[in-house]
This record gives structure tokens, sequence and C-alpha cells, in this order.
């Protein structure tokens, strides 16, 4: 979901020749394959950064995910030396897909190149961070990923799914007392999502509390039965006790 969600949003951040950028968005949203013969045709034939990043996000829609960081990091590249403001946003997206094809310290590099960026906003370096500790948690660096957690959360407050990976981070380091708080900022941010509702349940069991943990499971369950987080919660519930 999380890759979905970022190829929905970089959709919106291609520039350069309108026409073909439109042509891309629409290829990308109905036939990702066409989309990836026309991208790769485009970047062969005039190498710029836009058509790279139109290829790698033609590459993720079909979920080619070490395609779409090769792209997308070539088109960052590519916008580093030419000052480019986006090309954290680039690295970013590459970091996306480098997770998403389960090679965390790839992600890790791309995202350094991101953070790397100069006047990089607030808001992205914040996210930025988040990834990071996302790749750190994939390598089983846990004390890093609470490094770098604490520095995006400094930055995005505001976000649900940071607080969620820091409540489940700190459940993971048996840092009990931060799991609940952490947790409870995201249950208000986000208050109808069944993965939060699940971690909410998963600290409640790692702390004893087995009704608030099954209370929290069922709401899980009840948000959306077809969630990948509510199935869990179910097949929880449906435990021997």
């Amino acid at each position: 979901m999380i890759a979905f969600l970022l190829l929905a949003a970089a959709l919106t951040e291609i520039s350069g020749d309108p026409a073909r950028i439109a042509a891309c968005r629409s290829l990308i949203g109905s036939d990702p394959k066409a989309a990836v013969e026309q991208a790769t045709a485009w970047a062969d034939r005039d190498k710029s950064v836009p058509a790279r990043q139109c290829l790698g996000l033609a590459f993720a829609a079909a979920e080619r995910w070490v395609a779409a960081e090769a792209a997308l990091a070539q088109a960052a590249a590519q916008a580093d030396p030419q000052h480019d403001p986006r090309a954290a946003n680039y690295w970013s997206q590459a970091a996306n897909a480098a997770l998403a094809a389960d090679q965390p310290a790839k992600a890790r590099e791309d995202l350094d190149h991101a953070l790397a960026v100069p006047n990089l906003p607030s808001t992205l370096a914040g996210e930025a961070w988040v990834d990071r500790a996302r790749a750190d948690v994939a390598l089983e660096q846990l004390p890093q990923a609470r490094t770098d957690l604490d520095k995006g959360l400094a930055l995005v407050s505001q976000d649900p799914f940071a607080w969620l990976l820091s409540a489940t981070l700190a459940r993971r380091q048996s840092d009990l007392t931060r799991a609940q708080k952490d947790i409870a900022i995201a249950l208000k941010a986000a208050p109808n999502d069944p993965a939060v509702e699940l971690e909410a349940g998963n600290i409640a069991a790692a702390a004893g509390q087995t009704d608030a943990a099954r209370a929290a499971w069922t709401r899980a369950a009840q948000i959306d039965p077809s969630d990948p987080a509510a199935k869990t919660a179910i097949a929880l519930l449906n435990q021997p006790r």
C-alpha cells in the first residue's frame, strides 16, 4: 500500500513536455506494460529527467521494483548536478522502489542522497528520515532505526504512519511505555486505520492486557475485513485463548 500511495503522489510531480507527461500518466494508470514500452522509447531517445522518471513510475506501476529503482535513481542522479529542486523527490521515489524490491541497503543509499540535497524542505526531509528508519528495520538495525525515526518525527509529527512505525519499533525494542504513547498518537491521527488498531492490539497483548488487545483487534477486523491488517487481526482473534 505504501508503494501504491507513493506512486499516486509521484504521478502529480512529473514535469516536462505537457503532452508527453499527460500520456505517461494516462498509460501508467490504465496500461502499465504499454507505459513501460513508451517510456523506454522516450528515455532511449532523449535521456531526459522526465523520461527517466516516467519510466521509473511505469515500472513501479507494473511492480517491477528493481527496474523502477534503477530508472528513478538515474533521474535523480541526472537532476542533482542540474540543481533541480526535485532531485530529492526522485531519490525518495527510488528508495521506496528499493524497499518494495526488498533492497533496504540500496534504499538507504538513495535516501542518503535525498537528505544531502541542499535546502531540502523540512517535510520531505522528515519523510526521508522515516523511510530510512524503515530500511534500518529491514536491516535489523533497530537502534539506528530509532535514531532516524526520531529525526523524522521531529519534522513530520502530523504523519500517523510515522507514529505507527515508531510504536511498532518501540514494541520490538520492549519499550512498551513509548509504544503505548506513540500508538495513542497514531490512533488519534488515524482512528479508522486497521493497521493502527492491529498494532494497538499487539502492544496491549505485549503488556499483558488481553481484553484491550482483543478489543483493538476486533476494531481492526470491523473497519475493513478485506484489509491485510484486518485479516491478521482476525487470525489473532481466532487463536486459542
